[in-house]
């Protein structure tokens, strides 16, 4: 099946009242279990590249390319989407460089940039992607657990305010917009607590979807009170590597002999499939 679209599928959500669960992908591995687990549920979702795991891996073109082959002949619409770019390299080769044949959405993170430059950049690279027909997400706020946004998710300030959100995206173009209401990143426990009021106050002013970052760290019942609220693409990449990383632990030290790879690395692959299997029934 070919590859759909983060803006068709984000839509489609939205018109159910719904959320687009989409998870980041780090291993060959992590984009294995998430294609297994939408083909066994049936359900469309997005794979996600951050720059950070392009880096991981050298660069960006073999382990784009090789989650574009997955996710294309998946038996289910999917898309692949690239998260977190700030590197300008890299996002030209997204918007009209050797990466565009391969991805229809990316999220250009300039949100630890004071607003008006935030703005200035995030309205160069909408205008530029959507030449190229891509989707575009952005941040406003700050959303905890980035090196280039030390300060706490609870702490005075750092949430988006829902009069300068609506101002952003006006003056941006964006086609999503990713908030700053209560989550982390790399959170291992499910403790973030979520402002479902702001969140609310945010959608009802912000003619876009809402993202939220940080997922992994929110308990199930406060992910589905978002979506109810007004969060339509839910991001997830921690809780694969709980997945993962609690299931080898536990395969060698059963068996600290195995030396195969594939021994620890399939349970581990099975782990991270029931994960997206969890979030996928969270989305409505």
């Amino acid at each position: 099946m070919s590859l759909t679209t983060t803006g068709d599928l984000v839509a489609a959500a939205s018109a159910r009242g719904a959320a687009v669960a989409a998870v980041n992908v780090i291993t060959l591995e992590h984009a294995e279990a998430i294609v297994a687990a939408a083909v066994e549920s049936g359900r469309s979702l997005v794979l996600q590249l951050s720059e950070n795991a392009l880096a991981y891996h050298g660069g960006p073109h073999a382990i784009t390319g090789a989650v574009h082959a997955l996710a294309e002949a998946a038996p289910v619409a999917l898309a692949l989407h690239l998260d977190h770019l700030m590197d300008p390299d890299l996002v030209t080769a997204a918007v009209s460089g050797p990466l565009r044949p391969l991805v229809g959405s990316l999220m250009y993170d300039a949100g630890a940039l004071p607003y008006a430059e935030n703005v200035a950049r995030t309205r160069e690279v909408a205008t530029a992607a959507h030449a190229q027909g891509l989707w575009v997400e952005a941040e406003l706020g700050f959303v905890g657990g980035k090196a280039d946004a030390p300060r706490s998710a609870h702490e005075h300030g750092v949430r988006t305010d829902p009069a300068e959100a609506e101002k952003f995206v006006a003056a941006t173009g964006v086609d999503a917009l990713a908030v700053a209401v209560g989550s982390s990143h790399a959170m291992t426990e499910r403790t973030a607590r979520l402002d479902h009021h702001l969140i609310a106050q945010i959608a009802d002013r912000v003619p876009v979807p809402l993202v939220l970052h940080g997922s992994s760290g929110v308990p199930d019942e406060d992910l589905r009170r978002a979506v109810t609220a007004g969060v339509r693409k839910v991001n997830v990449g921690t809780a694969l590597n709980v997945a993962l990383t609690t299931s080898l632990r536990a395969t060698l030290e059963a068996d600290p002999s195995v030396t195969d790879p594939r021994r620890y690395l399939a349970p581990a692959r099975t782990a991270m499939r029931d994960a997206v299997l969890h979030l996928l029934d969270l989305m409505g």
